[in-house]
């Protein structure tokens, strides 16, 4: 049985069709469309990631600290007001210490109305005078018998060169001396509340800073960022290192940290023409940190109960960071705090022997030794 074929129509090739599959996959609007959709969406997702990490990580702990006694340095605005907006809503009892009684009023009583917690007071504190940080102690001993966190938050950058009340160079004195003469003053309750802590915010901008044993006061030469505000920065830790070996088996832990570059009023000194101030202003809504975001690290150093007994370290982005050779030097430490002493009027917290051979072969101090030099400066110091 013989099989039959079929005949097939041969296959017509159509230029045309061709052509306008062509336009209908590469050139036609929708197709247009759909690409355009496409790299927004990637533009999009990529500035969402880099946001994210310009804002860094959040302490998400929901530790609560019902009763404790805090003090907040410089809150009215900014990093500190969202970490007293925070405290707050864990249950803390907030002494809001701030130059402008006016506006630490309403963000007192802005931050009640947000947390329902009324346990917040309005406290004057001019960093820039002695006599304003004497008063300021003198009448939180005299409400309070415990002290169970310390943050010195406050601070100011890039001014133009002025002098404190007191006659010291008006960054190094409000960021560092000021803060310098609080925390000596309150380590009597610190320590009689203990476990307690010390917060102090410094920033990068510590590893341009050198101390100019020379010329502290920035007499000669004043550079508003990168030399006195760094030194100030510097100064900070330097502080923060040295009290954490004077501090050792106290129960006080100190540790500091740098919030980040934080769209905040820090930046009001910034001198340039209008153009780039506008600029930057743009620029600052998307590469900034929020103050928010600005404080998670301090409430970190606050708050998490991982770090009981950290002391004397340096943080970043909620991360603990190593620090320049130069603010791990102790040698600098032990002759910044000395100097401090004499500046802010109080007496020596260290015989003097103690402070250039009282250290052990890592550079700190003897346990025992430094808990009797302590509690020896603590009676002293209340009355000073």
């Amino acid at each position: 049985m013989s099989e039959v074929v079929t005949p097939t129509t041969p296959t017509v090739f159509d230029p045309t069709a061709e052509a306008a599959e062509k336009a209908l996959c590469f050139r036609g609007i929708w197709a247009w469309l759909v690409l355009i959709l496409l790299i927004g969406l990637c533009v999009i997702s990529v500035m969402w990631l880099l946001r994210k990490i310009i804002q860094g990580p959040v302490y998400r702990k929901k530790n609560r600290i019902d009763g404790k006694v805090v003090i907040v340095t410089g809150c009215n605005t900014g990093i500190g007001k969202e970490t007293v907006l925070e405290l707050a809503r864990r249950g803390a009892k907030i002494y809001m210490a701030c130059r402008d009684p006016a506006r630490c009023e309403a963000a007192r009583i802005e931050i009640i109305d947000r947390t329902q917690n009324q346990q917040l007071f309005n406290r004057s504190l001019d960093l820039g005078s002695l006599e304003s940080v004497r008063n300021f102690v003198a009448r939180f001993k005299a409400e309070e018998t415990r002290l169970d966190l310390l943050i010195n938050n406050a601070g100011i950058m890039a001014c133009p060169r002025s002098l404190t009340a007191d006659g010291y160079e008006q960054q190094f004195g409000v960021n560092h001396l000021g803060h310098f003469l609080l925390t000596n003053l309150l380590l009597d309750r610190l320590k009689q509340s203990s476990p307690s802590r010390i917060v102090v915010v410094s920033s990068a901008a510590h590893i341009f800073g050198r101390i100019n044993r020379d010329d502290l006061m920035s007499e000669r030469k004043y550079s508003k960022f990168f030399g006195a505000y760094s030194q100030s920065k510097l100064s900070n830790i330097l502080f923060t290192r040295k009290l954490s070996t004077l501090l050792k088996d106290s129960g006080v832990t100190v540790n500091c940290c740098h919030p980040g570059v934080v769209r905040t009023e820090l930046n009001r000194h910034f001198a340039g023409p209008n153009w780039l101030k506008s600029t930057l202003k743009v620029v600052s809504l998307y590469l900034f940190k929020t103050p928010r975001a600005g404080a998670q690290t301090s409430l970190r150093l606050a708050l998490d109960p991982s770090l009981d007994g950290s002391s004397g370290d340096y943080y970043s982005d909620c991360m603990r960071f190593p620090l320049m050779p130069w603010a791990r030097d102790m040698d600098t430490a032990n002759w910044l705090w000395r100097e401090s002493e004499k500046l802010v009027g109080l007496p020596p917290i260290e015989p003097p022997q103690a402070a250039t051979n009282g250290q052990n072969g890592n550079g700190t101090h003897a346990a025992n030794g430094a808990a009797v030099t302590v509690d020896t400066v603590v009676v002293d110091r209340t009355s000073s």
